[in-house]
């Protein structure tokens, strides 16, 4: 797996999945790592909120590793710098915005001093041989969404991070379609491209047209308080919300730290430069009710969000029947259910939920089929490699690129090696994936015994089991047995009791070997819980003396 005279290309995330989007390119002995990021959990994790990919194919080769370069500040393309970086020992280039939002991560959690941090002018080059890398400036719901022009021995590759036309963007210069024609004009190798909205046959839209729309939906909650729900780091989308606040005559209150964090990275870059002023919580509930637009974190579901809750009612900020709630955020897949709690606890109270079913209230970050079809006819690659999708989103790319003239695309997922010079793409072999959870302060392996255990406690309950013996193995006392999760309510105690009485019979057989008469114990135990709830809870037994 060292890369010879050749061009190599494995995803360590993203590519299978939403979110946790990690890309190496390897050639001349040299990898390149394109972001690193994160994904969140789902109930599956339970007590996890964070999910990093696993690096240990790269960590087997650090030596080899010249750098990392993002393409922009999405957590699902930054989000495991402050976990990972440090131990990867590269330096990390980014554009100024981004490199702010790393900046602050790795402040956070204590280990700035041991990155080196490298801010890229935007539209600069990295020269990290044998890669050379120029940012190329691409339209996003993000300040200084990015492609990447990788220049290598075996030919140049157009990286296009998360991307989308936007005739009237509101932050930043993106690339034109006559600029992008000239890269193509050099020749490409490679489109390595955004799958997310492959499925969309309408182009993403503008930006500045959803201004009109959450105008209106804001309007017509007039001497309501209203509260509209939106990815954090969607800057755009914060400075349309801030024009709406002036459009409908409302003070802005933020509510989530992150939004706070967003808006003091944008504004030290040269962002949101005419954002309006921000009222605290306490403000926020004294003005009139038709006097005030909350812009809150949480459109995800996220239960320690400012969303989540408020509708919880466990946050400064109050809702009342017939106050709304709007959703200018699309839904992530896998999010559904989470969302959907919270939107039932808000109508239960009687506020109003608009969402982009309703409204026009979003608009998306990712390149419909209208956008893929003119990137196409402007890089015109040898291939396309889809990336960042589900399996169906990228096999449709792939077809889609085939049907629109691309000569070649090739399908892969995490861990698939390719080689896409020289000769036919092709997939030569297999890197180690997967997944590490972030619980508490730790990180470990996703499918490791402290998850499982979680897992089989949070499916079938726990009891405890402790007895005393004395030096003739002979029981001292009552057996003392603990039930959590055990789904036995009322009968809690006549059920405890079975269960003590099976540890006495089991202990009467006389077994002398420790690890026998433990087993012996826990089995007993766990078939008396099995005959009264159907279940075969996780049991603990504590054996002192004997």
């Amino acid at each position: 797996m060292t890369p010879q005279n050749e061009l190599l290309f494995v995803a360590l995330g993203g590519s299978g999945e939403i979110g946790m989007n990690v890309n190496l390119y390897g050639t001349a002995g040299k990898w390149l790592m394109v972001d690193c990021g994160v994904t969140f959990a789902d109930p599956g994790y339970p007590g996890v909120d964070i999910i990093l990919p696993d690096l240990s194919f790269i960590e087997d080769r650090l030596d080899d590793l010249v750098g990392i370069v993002i393409t922009h500040g999405h957590e699902d393309h930054i989000g495991a710098l402050p976990y990972l970086a440090a131990d990867l020992g590269v330096p990390i280039y980014a554009t100024p915005f981004t490199a702010g939002l790393i900046r602050g991560k790795l402040d956070e959690e204590g280990i700035a001093d041991q990155v080196v941090l490298k801010v890229v002018e935007f539209g600069g080059s990295v020269d990290m041989a044998p890669f050379k890398v120029r940012f190329v400036p691409l339209a996003h719901s993000i300040p200084e969404g990015n492609a990447l022009l990788i220049e290598t021995p075996q030919g140049r590759v157009f990286h296009t991070g998360d991307w989308k036309i936007d005739e009237s963007v509101t932050m930043g210069v993106p690339s034109t379609g006559q600029e992008l024609t000239a890269i193509g004009d050099e020749g490409v190798l490679a489109l390595v491209c955004d799958s997310t909205n492959v499925f969309n046959e309408d182009a993403s839209g503008s930006e500045a047209d959803v201004r009109e729309g959450l105008d209106r939906a804001i309007e017509e909650a007039a001497g309501r308080r209203v509260v509209v729900t939106t990815f954090a780091s969607n800057a755009a989308r914060l400075q349309t919300l801030g024009e709406c606040a002036r459009d409908t005559g409302r003070r802005l209150c933020l509510a989530g730290r992150s939004l706070d964090r967003i808006v003091r990275v944008a504004r030290a870059t040269g962002y949101l430069k005419d954002f309006p002023e921000t009222v605290d919580f306490e403000t926020a509930m004294k003005l009139p009710r038709g006097n005030v637009l909350i812009v809150a974190t949480g459109g995800q579901g996220e239960q320690r969000a400012a969303l989540a809750r408020i509708a919880d009612n466990n946050h400064p900020i109050k809702l009342e029947a017939g106050d709304r709630v709007i959703f200018s955020s699309k839904q992530i897949p896998g999010n559904e259910v989470a969302i959907g709690r919270i939107m039932n606890q808000l109508a239960e109270q009687g506020v109003d939920l608009i969402t982009d079913r309703q409204a026009f209230v979003h608009v998306s970050g990712h390149p419909g089929r209208p956008e893929l079809q003119a990137m196409y006819r402007w890089i015109r690659p040898q291939m396309v490699v889809p990336v960042h999708g589900e399996i169906r989103h990228l096999a449709e790319h792939a077809r889609f690129a085939l049907a629109n003239g691309v000569p070649q695309s090739i399908r892969h997922k995490d861990g698939d090696v390719l080689r896409l010079a020289p000769g036919e793409p092709k997939r030569i072999g297999f890197a180690t994936v997967g997944r590490l959870v972030v619980d508490g302060d730790v990180i470990l392996p996703s499918d490791g015994a402290t998850i499982a255990e979680r897992r089989r406690i949070a499916n079938y309950g726990q009891m405890s089991v402790a007895v005393a013996l004395n030096r003739d193995g002979r029981l001292i006392g009552e057996p003392q047995v603990r039930i959590q999760g055990v789904p036995v309510e009322e009968e809690r105690e006549p059920f405890l009791d079975e269960v003590a009485d099976a540890v006495v019979q089991t202990l009467r057989k006389g077994e002398r070997d420790p690890d026998r008469r433990r087993e012996a114990i826990r089995l007993a135990a766990r078939r008396v819980a099995t005959r009264w709830t159907g279940k075969k809870p996780v049991v603990d037994v504590l054996v002192i003396g004997g």
